[in-house]
């Protein structure tokens, strides 16, 4: 599955958090998910899994400078607690309502759902001046990997990087623990947010390649071969096709692509495809085949979606498929090649 969510019950193992992280997983709370596409204010994007490699990771200049900077305050490293100190929570709340972007609402919120129970290894790093906490970063710990799951700082010391710096200081922590991987989540192409990560080194950073589900080095890294951007070419190819034989379809983005990573959605086996092409015309309903193309297999699949849920009162939005949740039912056809899928299509579906 391109989306998929699991709560672990028990906590989790460092080998266990080792095989989740190299598969391309991270935590959200307690949950661990994964997700291959991302989607912010309308638009669509290829989520890129990242790793610092740590045996051959040494700090830039750059990062260098920002530890100078930072020489004269005192850092902490400890277990993380689930009863954070009035200091902490006063610092994230002042964190957040600084930065331009939205945040959990809480600490206990993002860490633990406000369970307060922790299947994770989890470490924090806090940074003082003198006596004051102006900076908190959490990770968690595997055998031979970790995860930064966040940093935050006092916004009146902007000037010392401290989200850089304790990204400095948790990779330098692994590192000391003998620890093979750091990993930072994910960075979108063409979305500024996340590029941050990319700076965390430029020698020892990887990325994980979705179509061999191999981690490669940042350096071969091409934005027109994220798996979104494949999956646009390669059904407007399919698209053209059709167009000259005539036959009816729309492509589409689908809006619902990670319902599986809703809890309340977990399990139903939804559709996780973000694009896909419409044969037909698009009506109340959803029995119509549908195309799309997978990175992984690399052909074009004929498939049947079912609904799963109506959803009312959806404004239209052109281009986005968004009346319902689907569940592919039926596979019908596969093809490397769009003409072959657009002769098959076009001979089995077109109307009488």
């Amino acid at each position: 599955m391109l989306a998929e969510l699991h709560f672990p019950s028990e906590p989790i193992l460092s080998e266990q958090l080792d095989d989740y992280l190299e598969r391309g997983w991270f935590r959200m709370g307690q949950t661990i998910f994964t997700t291959n596409f991302l989607k912010f204010n309308g638009l669509f994007y290829s989520a890129i899994w990242l790793r610092v490699d740590l045996e051959t990771f040494s700090p830039s200049k750059t990062q260098e400078k920002i530890r100078k900077l930072n020489s004269k305050f005192n850092i902490e490293v400890r277990p993380t607690s689930p009863n954070f100190s009035p200091e902490q929570l006063i610092l994230f709340d002042k964190y957040k309502k600084s930065v331009p972007f939205d945040t959990a609402p809480s600490l206990s919120h993002l860490l633990y759902d406000n369970d307060f129970r922790n299947v994770y290894d989890s470490y924090e790093i806090c940074v003082y001046d003198n006596e004051k906490l102006i900076a908190c970063g959490i990770l968690d710990l595997g055998k031979d990997s970790s995860e930064g799951i966040v940093c935050f700082y006092d916004p009146d010391y902007k000037k010392y990087s401290l989200g850089k710096y304790l990204m400095l200081i948790k990779m330098e922590f692994c590192q000391k623990q003998a620890m093979k991987f750091f990993y930072p989540g994910y960075f979108a192409p063409h979305y500024s947010m996340f590029d941050y990560k990319l700076d965390l080194s430029s020698d020892a950073m990887e990325y994980l390649e979705l179509s061999s589900n191999l981690w490669q080095p940042i350096s071969q890294f091409k934005v027109s071969e994220t798996p979104l951007a494949v999956m646009n070419q390669k059904l407007r190819e399919l698209s053209e096709c059709l167009k000259r034989r005539r036959f009816e379809h729309q492509l589409l983005h689908y809006e619902y692509f990670d319902a599986e990573i809703v809890k309340t959605l977990n399990g139903l086996q939804l559709f996780d495809f973000p694009v896909f092409i419409f044969c037909f015309e698009v009506g109340t309903s959803i029995s119509n085949p549908i195309i799309i193309y997978d990175v992984l297999s690399q052909q074009y699949h004929l498939v049947i979606c079912d609904t799963a849920y109506k959803l009312d009162n959806q404004l239209y939005k052109e281009h986005i498929y968004n009346s319902h949740l689907l569940q592919m039912t039926q596979h019908l056809f596969a093809s490397e090649s769009a003409e072959a899928m657009a002769l098959v299509v076009s001979k089995s579906l077109q109307r009488v």
